[in-house]
Formats: C-alpha cells, structure tokens, sequence
C-alpha cells in the first residue's frame, strides 16, 4: 500500500511492509526545484506506531539542504512516536550533516516555548514579586545605613551635587508645579461651584479647595509630577551610569555609590518636596478664587478669609508631612530602579519606566496609609 505526492521535480512516497514504513525519494531534491513539504508523511509517521521507519534513495537525483530540512523533520516526528529511523541508506554526506545539526544544540528562544499551567505561572510570578520585595528591602537597608553615616558625619559626597541637586528638584520645578496646581485647584473649585450653587452655597467653595488642596491634594499631585519629571531623570542619569559603568569605577575607587550618587538626591527631593507642596497649596488656593471670584461673584477677601476660617494648621503641617514622605518614596523608588538598571539603552529606558510606576504607586498607597492614620488619631 502506497500513497504519493506529486512535485514538479522531486517525488517522495511512502509505502508499509509490515511494521516499517518505507519512505521512497525520487528526483531533483534541490530549493529551486520546490520539492513536496513533509506534512503528509509526517502524518503517515503519527497515524500509528512504527517499529521502524527506512529511507530509500536509490532514485534520489540532485540534493541540497531541501533534503536536509525534510529529514529533520522526519527525524523529530520519528523521536516523538518512539520509532527508529534508518539512516543506513542515506548519503553519506546527508548522514553527517544530520548528525551536525543534531549535535547543534538549539538557541534558547528559536523553539516553541512549552506551555505552562496556571498553577505554575501563579508561582512564577508569585518568586518575582518575592524577588521584587526582597531586592527592596535589601536597597532600603543600605540606604538606611547611608543615611546613618550622614546623620554621624562620615558620608562621603560632594556639596556642589546636592546643590544641583536642590536646584534641579526645586527652582527648576517651579513651572510645572504652577501650572498644575493651579489648574487643580481651579478644576476643584468649578465642580464644587456647580454642585454648591444647588443649595446657595457657594461660599464653601473655598472650604472645598483649601481643605482638599492643603490635606491631601496639594502633596498628591506635586508628588506626581516630581515622580514623572525628577524621579525618571534620577532613573535615567543611575541607569546611564550603570551602563557606561561610572557606577563600578566608584566601587574600585572605595565610594560607596549609595552614599555618593543616591544620598543628594534623596536628600534634594525630600528637602524640595515640603517647599513646592506649600507653593503648590497657595497657586492651588489662587486657581481656586479665581473661579469663585469670576464665576460666583465672590470678592477676594470673602474667599480668602473663608479659606483660613476652614483650614486648619494641623492640616496644612499633615499635608507638609506627607510631602515629605512622598519625596523619601520617590527618591528610593527610582534610585532603586536605576541602581538595578541592565546595561544596555533598552535596560535604562525600563528602568525609568519602572522608576515612574514604582514611585507612583508608592505614593498612592502612602496616600491612602496617611488617610487611614489620620482617621484613626482624629485629625
């Protein structure tokens, strides 16, 4: 019983003597002569189990390495039904290039990636977000250790970069800041507006945006931009000097890169942050009187003085408070993703994008801590 496959210049054909099945090659087995693919016969092959499979070449014309790829295959589909090929009559070139490409182990990647249960990829990630935590922890407890030796004098770092450093975070921010906050504040004044004017209320608006800009909003947001604006420059310029390895010549050198290229920037951001959350209260209190001024007919001073009645200072010294952490947070989260940056271009810009997650994430949940802290205390 037989069954064949037409081509235009190379045949094969498959025949069963018992237990064998015997694979007949007739013709020109070269690319440009466009032999048959494998697929019926690797069918043949799987359709039951062959205690051996024989080759027959003795019509075989020309060959190139559209034979060889052919019996690649063959030789897969016979390891995967457990049956025996016989390479006996083959050419003995064919032979030993079969045996080179078998000995060639696979680059990892090039093969079909196995699949996986679910119970294996909830594990998977499971040991990276153990990974992740412990590489975490491990980073604060030697930022910690930096910062004990700044507190006893015995850091070493460069004034000049925490100046710069103050500078980039601060005065550099200020556009920004401005911007945002004051829009803000002006979005939170127009829908409280809306809704207060329902009940002839509208004088609330200013307790409306005082009390969340100074509380909560004010640090939220200026905390946002910083992780956007200063956190990814941090994250970039550490992932940068990983990869130009400027990181490696501080170690040989006896600095500790913690302490020279981390602590300014923790220390600049934590510094700025209480500063530009007081100037992001302010523009966002003024955006806030802008609508209540233009849009509900209320004169500055009404606002203003209906504004420092509703604001209290153990709100406004909270809020400073959570500015001051959110900076912390920023800071480490992106040092720590720049530190732990690959060396190559496409590594940094993961990096920074990690160290923007990371440092937003952070915030939120310090965000919703503080609220939780302060709820239980009264404040």
């Amino acid at each position: 019983m037989s069954a064949e496959v037409d081509s235009q210049a190379g045949e094969v054909s498959v025949a069963r003597e018992g237990d064998v099945l015997v694979i007949r090659f007739s013709g020109a087995w070269t690319l440009a002569a466009h032999p048959p693919g494998a697929g019926d016969v690797e069918k043949e092959i799987g359709s039951r189990r062959w205690r051996r499979v024989r080759c027959d070449v003795a019509a075989l014309a020309a060959w190139d390495s559209a034979l060889l790829t052919f019996l690649l295959r063959i030789v897969a589909a016979c390891r995967d039904r457990n049956a025996e090929l016989d390479r006996g009559t083959l050419p003995s070139g064919i032979r030993r290039l079969l045996e080179l490409a078998e000995a060639t182990p696979q680059r990892p990647g090039t093969g079909e990636a196995p699949e996986r249960s679910l119970l294996e990829r909830i594990g998977e990630q499971a040991l990276q977000v153990r990974e992740a935590v412990v590489d975490g922890l491990e980073f604060l407890g030697v930022a910690t250790l930096a910062l004990r030796n700044l507190l006893l004098g015995r850091a070493r770092y460069r004034f000049g970069d925490l100046l710069v450093h103050i500078q980039q975070a601060g005065v550099e921010a200020l556009p920004i800041v401005t911007l945002i906050s004051f829009l803000v504040g002006l979005i939170f004044a127009f829908v409280g507006a809306v809704q207060l004017q329902q009940f002839g209320a509208s004088i609330y608006v200013a307790n409306l945006v005082g009390i969340s800009m100074v509380r909560d909003m004010g640090a939220m947001m200026t905390a946002i931009v910083m992780a956007g604006r200063t956190g990814a420059s941090y994250a970039a310029q550490l992932g940068s000097m990983k990869v130009t390895q400027e990181v490696d010549a501080l170690t040989t050198m006896g600095l500790s890169p913690m302490e020279f290229l981390v602590l300014p920037r923790m220390i600049a951001l934590s510094l700025m942050m209480p500063l530009l959350c007081l100037y992001s209260d302010l523009l966002g209190i003024v955006g806030g009187a802008a609508v209540g001024t233009g849009m509900l007919g209320l004169s500055p001073a009404t606002y203003f003085r209906q504004t420092a009645q509703a604001v209290r200072l153990i709100d406004l010294f909270g809020g400073l408070l959570k500015a001051a952490v959110y900076g912390v947070l920023i800071a480490l989260a992106s040092c720590r993703c720049g530190m732990r940056s690959g060396n190559s271009s496409s590594a940094v810009g993961d990096a920074t994008t990690s160290a923007v997650v990371s440092s937003i994430v952070s915030i939120i949940t310090a965000c919703g801590v503080f609220a939780v802290l302060f709820y239980i205390l009264g404040i």
